[in-house]
């Protein structure tokens, strides 16, 4: 029974992949594009470093293609969420709600502006926050002082909370909304995983305050490393520019900075590759939501596991393809990702949650049910989006 299992989901795996390759890798980048072109580019012009061209339009087109007023263009997406909590004010004892299934990038964030993680269960149907039981969870801790909510158990102010598009699937953001308008709450969105998501015909990223994205080498596109900040509100996004360049007031010759910023600047050559990624980013999210609907028809026959997919109101880049194996099945996972990773199909479980790691294990948290079952049970299978287009 157990080993039928594991062969059914291999196959079911491997019928939805191109033939004839010794290794599937979870997420590679593809350079199909004008890489060499604008690269090339910036050796012979020698604008290779902080400034040039192609970080001013690298920012304007993720603007565009976001819909979002403003982006500022860092040096990766943990810098860029960093600079988004500080900008909207998280400081040393301040706690920041988020979940306990994420990156360990969210948490750290969280701590570089002095904060405390406060950790909440996951959705089974989205992956990320569950706002049901957040509403609840809120009322019983925390009470509202001078607009400010505060924690009755610890006596920190609860400053921000940061849905994370987990995987590239959107939060359930509108009450989510309600909940942080309710209890003076900022929202920060971690849209690392999202470039190319959205929620009810809005892009990730774009309905919280301010959002980070990420262009990591294993994102749905890249830029070597490199993130972003983006948000409409136009004044704080013009603050976030000046605090990733190391709060330098311009001048023709004097170097004056007039706060404590960051060298947090996404180099030229890096923003040169982002701008080729981005003239393809469109054939790149056809080609994954093309590649996740293989999948999908691969695993009906699965009964033992179920693909995950997009929720109803929203649209998924699909970043890394997902099953969730049944209550039954799940102490078969790590059989599973030992058969799949010696076949040469790289897969993974989710990360350990951020509650359990040692610097965080003693943050705040609620219960977390679902979110230990979905660390279990999920595993993400190869996702790159020219597995499909080479079919």
């Amino acid at each position: 029974m157990k080993n039928n299992v594991i062969e059914k989901v291999v196959s079911a795996i491997l019928s939805a992949l191109p033939e004839g390759k010794k290794f599937y890798s979870l997420h590679e980048p593809s350079f199909e594009g004008n890489e060499w072109k604008y690269v090339k580019e910036c050796l012979d012009t020698g604008w290779v470093s902080s400034v040039g061209k192609f970080v001013d339009e690298f920012e304007k087109k993720l603007a565009e293609f976001t819909g979002a007023k403003i982006a500022v263009a860092a040096v990766n997406g943990t810098s860029a969420l960093q600079i988004c909590l500080k900008l909207i004010g998280v400081s040393n004892g301040d706690e920041v709600l988020t979940s306990a299934l994420t990156f360990v990038a969210t948490s750290n964030a969280i701590s570089y502006c002095g904060g405390i993680p406060h950790f909440v269960d996951s959705d089974f149907s989205t992956l990320g926050i569950c706002t049901k039981k957040l509403r609840g969870y809120l009322k019983d801790i925390t009470e509202i002082k001078n607009n400010e909510c505060i924690n009755k158990i610890t006596g920190n102010r609860i400053k921000a909370i940061v849905p994370m598009h987990v995987f590239g699937h959107p939060v359930d953001m509108d009450p989510l909304i309600e909940i942080a308008d309710e209890f003076h709450i900022v929202v920060v969105e971690d849209a690392a995983e999202s470039l190319g998501s959205y929620y009810k015909g809005r892009h990730t990223g774009t309905i919280g305050k301010i959002a980070a994205l990420s262009f990591n080498g294993n994102k749905t596109i890249t830029t070597g490393g490199g993130g972003a900040i983006i948000t409409n509100d136009i004044e704080l996004g013009k603050l976030a520019k000046h605090l990733t360049t190391t709060a330098k007031v311009a001048h023709k010759w004097e170097y004056f900075h007039d706060m404590c910023g960051y060298n947090f600047r996404l180099p030229n050559i890096c923003a040169a590759l982002g701008c080729a990624q981005l003239e393809q980013l469109p054939a790149f999210l056809d080609n994954k939501r093309k590649l996740a609907e293989k999948y999908r028809k691969a695993f009906e026959g699965v009964p033992e596991v179920s693909f995950f997919t997009e929720p109803s109101y929203g649209k998924s880049n699909y970043w890394l393809n997902t099953i969730v194996l049944k209550e039954d099945f799940i102490s078969l996972r790590d059989e599973l990702l030992e058969k799949t990773n010696s076949m040469g199909i790289q897969t993974r479980p989710a990360w350990c949650l951020n509650s359990s790691l040692p610097m965080y294990q003693n943050c705040p948290k609620m219960i977390l049910s679902t979110a230990e079952i979905l660390e279990k049970s999920l595993i993400n299978i190869p996702s790159s989006q020219n597995l499909f287009q080479k079919l």
